[in-house]
C-alpha cells in the first residue's frame, strides 16, 4: 500500500481534508521508511524547471530549499537531490520546482514520472485532531456502542468529506461468496459525528454510523 504524506483535520465542524493520491496505472512502489511527496509530470519552460503533482498537505516541501530524494521508476532505492527553489500554483494543484543539475527541458523529460520522497522520520508535527493518512491505514474500526469489529481501513478517499474505505470483517459479509468476502468494502464519512474516536496509539477507530450506512454499498 502506498505511503502518503497527507493529514486529516477535523476542523471546527468535524470536516477533514486529504489530498488525492497519484493515479498512475503502474504506480512506483515506495520503499519502507519513505514518504512520497510528489510526482514529476512535465517540464515548465526551457531552463530545467518542472511541474510536480504534490501528494502532501505541506506545501513547504516544495518551497524550502534542501535535500529531497528522487525515486526513478523501476529502481528500489531513492537518490538524494537538492531542491533549489519551488512554488505552489494556486488553483491548479501543481508545484513548479527547480532541482540541482537539471538545466534544460530534455533533462526534465528524462525525469517524467519520477517520485520525490522524504524520510518517514521527517514528518511534520500535526496539531490537535489532525492525522497523517498513512497512520490511518490498517486501523481497525469498531462500533462504539457494542464494541463489535466492523473492519479495517484500506484507503482514505478524498471527497466533500473524506471517506474511510473499510474492508468489512467476515461477520458483516453474510450471504457473500468467499471471494466477495475478501473484497467487500464500505465507505464511511470520516467526520467527528460518525467517527468520534480515533486512537492512533491503539490502532482503533470507533464509529457511530446512521442506520443502513454499512449496507449502503450492498
Amino acid at each position: 500500500m502506498r505511503d502518503k504524506e497527507k493529514r486529516r483535520d477535523k476542523g471546527d465542524k468535524g470536516d477533514r481534508k486529504a489530498i488525492s493520491s497519484s493515479s498512475s496505472p503502474l504506480p512506483t512502489p515506495i520503499p519502507e521508511g519513505w514518504l512520497e511527496i510528489g510526482t514529476i509530470v512535465a517540464p515548465q519552460g526551457l531552463r530545467g524547471e518542472m511541474r510536480v503533482y504534490p501528494n502532501t498537505d505541506f506545501p513547504e516541501r516544495f518551497e524550502v530549499a534542501g535535500t529531497r530524494w528522487l525515486l526513478r521508476p523501476g529502481e528500489a532505492e531513492p537518490q538524494p537531490i537538492e531542491l533549489l527553489s519551488g512554488r505552489y500554483v494556486e488553483g491548479k494543484n501543481l508545484c513548479i520546482v527547480k532541482l540541482a543539475s537539471v538545466e534544460n527541458r530534455e533533462q526534465v523529460e528524462e525525469l517524467r514520472g519520477c517520485k520525490l520522497l522524504v524520510k518517514d522520520c521527517d514528518r511534520p508535527q500535526l496539531g490537535e485532531d489532525e492525522y497523517h493518512v498513512v497512520d490511518l491505514l490498517e486501523m481497525q474500526v469498531f462500533m462504539q456502542e457494542s464494541g463489535e469489529l466492523v473492519g479495517t481501513v484500506v484507503d482514505v478517499i478524498p471527497a466533500g468529506h473524506d471517506l474511510l474505505e473499510v474492508q468489512l470483517h467476515q461477520q458483516h459479509n453474510k450471504g457473500q461468496t468467499t471471494k466477495d468476502k475478501k473484497q467487500k468494502t464500505v465507505l464511511i464519512p470520516f467526520v467527528k459525528a460518525i467517527a468520534p474516536v480515533v486512537d492512533i496509539a491503539a490502532r482503533r477507530i470507533e464509529i457511530t454510523p446512521p442506520d443502513g450506512l454499512l449496507e449502503i454499498n450492498d
